[in-house]
């Protein structure tokens, strides 16, 4: 299986990002706390070099907490300030104003001595296609001041919002990269929403998220779905569409629809805390 998706509108949105970079103070990105390096956009690094970097893991919620502090310990010895968040449930956030305070403290510290007082930070929010950037904007603004929707590619252009007098954010839209070097990213990617499930093999997908849960948390299918287990995904697959009555006419099995429904389960946490990715691999 094959990953690739990269539209026009992100070819500019990466354009946009490198011309606006030269008025920021930091960069605050986003992952996807399951998958934290897979759901991390390579020229992010390159665009944010020599600037405060924040890592926000977000879906914290979703993934394991001993993973969760072992990769904010991964990423906090490569140099970034790290925060673990739930943004749908305000999880962290009222860490996030101090972290930011802390991470420019040295610019905070040069402005005073040029006479520049009350130069608010600028921010640049950053992150893949559904890894909930307009949903912390939204919860930390305490408006809805950024358009969110569950699925890839909502927010189209830029958009600079005042938090405070202290913080102003630049709201990104979000991109990925042209070319996925290693296809297990790409896998990921699709695992969590960020590549559009129009353009997959939604029965393929399900088939390798059966055989990592096999893997690595046995018994979760089964439990949350009364089925078998087999070595065969594409059996438990059935054996989901069974369980849960996804069928066509003449009672045949409809296993592309047990297919997005068991996605949209893993997604949206419903079959437990799931990390997908450890530091140790890295």
């Amino acid at each position: 299986m094959h990953f690739q998706w990269y539209p026009g509108h992100m070819t500019k949105a990466k354009r946009m990002m490198q011309e606006n970079i030269k008025l920021i103070d930091l960069v605050i990105e986003l992952v996807d706390a399951r998958i934290p390096v897979s759901s991390r956009n390579p020229d992010i690094d390159e665009l944010g070099k020599n600037k405060s970097r924040m890592i926000l893991l977000n879906k914290a919620d979703l993934a394991e907490d001993k993973w969760n502090d072992a990769w904010a310990e991964y990423f906090r010895e490569k140099g970034f300030f790290v925060v673990k968040l739930n943004s749908k449930k305000g999880g962290g956030l009222k860490s996030i104003q101090g972290v930011i305070q802390e991470a420019c403290k040295e610019k905070m510290e040069r402005d005073r001595k040029r006479g520049i007082l009350n130069r608010p930070v600028r921010a640049m929010v950053v992150g893949i296609p559904n890894v909930g950037k307009s949903t912390f904007i939204n919860a930390l603004a305490g408006k809805a001041c950024a358009k969110t929707g569950n699925k890839p590619g909502v927010t189209k252009g830029k958009q600079w919002i005042r938090l405070n007098k202290q913080v102003e954010l630049l709201d990104t839209p979000g991109i990925l990269w042209p070319k996925f070097e290693d296809q297990k990213v790409g896998l990921r990617l699709a695992f969590i929403g960020s590549i559009k499930d129009e353009i997959l093999n939604t029965e393929e997908l399900a088939a390798e998220l059966i055989k990592f849960l096999n893997a690595n948390y046995p018994g979760v299918l089964e439990e949350k779905y009364s089925v078998e287990p087999s070595d065969d995904a594409y059996v438990m697959l059935a054996g989901i569409a069974r369980s849960r009555n996804c069928l066509l006419k003449g009672s045949e099995l409809d296993t592309e629809k047990a297919a997005l429904l068991l996605l949209d389960d893993f997604r949206n946490g419903k079959l437990g805390r799931l990390t997908l990715e450890y530091p140790q691999e890295v």
